[in-house]
């Protein structure tokens, strides 16, 4: 995925201020190319997990498709660990196209983001597997 440098900022600044809590949202684009940032709500409001209000995902989802673009990513952060996928992530991977970003706030000046497919259904050690993030 071909994320621009202004648009790594927008989920960057997403994480920070919804640190100490994980933030989330989706990335829409075309072709492999992010082109927008849409940021939602979790509902969860913790820094262990996040959840999606299931209208919101829809809507923006909805906006995604009326405007001829494809959910690239669906994005969340951790706010002390790696950009690596948790057991909780895994488990709550409903969709099997999108990628799956995580933004670590882990080293508050070096911000890591990384993306993933996750299959949920997989064989262990088959779940994972990380896609590059081209920030350019």
């Amino acid at each position: 995925m071909k994320l621009s440098p202004g648009l790594a900022e927008t989920i960057i600044v997403h994480a920070r201020e919804e640190f100490p809590n994980e933030c989330c949202g989706l990335v829409a684009g075309r072709d492999g190319v992010a082109t927008r940032v849409l940021p939602a709500i979790n509902t969860e409001g913790t820094p262990f997990m996040y959840v999606m209000d299931p209208r919101e995902q829809m809507d923006l989802m909805e906006q995604i498709e009326d405007s001829g673009e494809d959910l690239l990513a669906i994005y969340h952060s951790h706010t002390r660990s790696a950009a690596y996928p948790s057991k909780t992530d895994v488990e709550l991977a409903f969709f099997a196209e999108p990628l799956y970003v995580i933004v670590s706030l882990q080293d508050e000046n070096t911000p890591v983001i990384r993306a993933f497919h996750l299959e949920r259904s997989a064989a262990e050690g088959e779940q994972i597997t990380e896609e590059p993030v081209d920030i350019s």
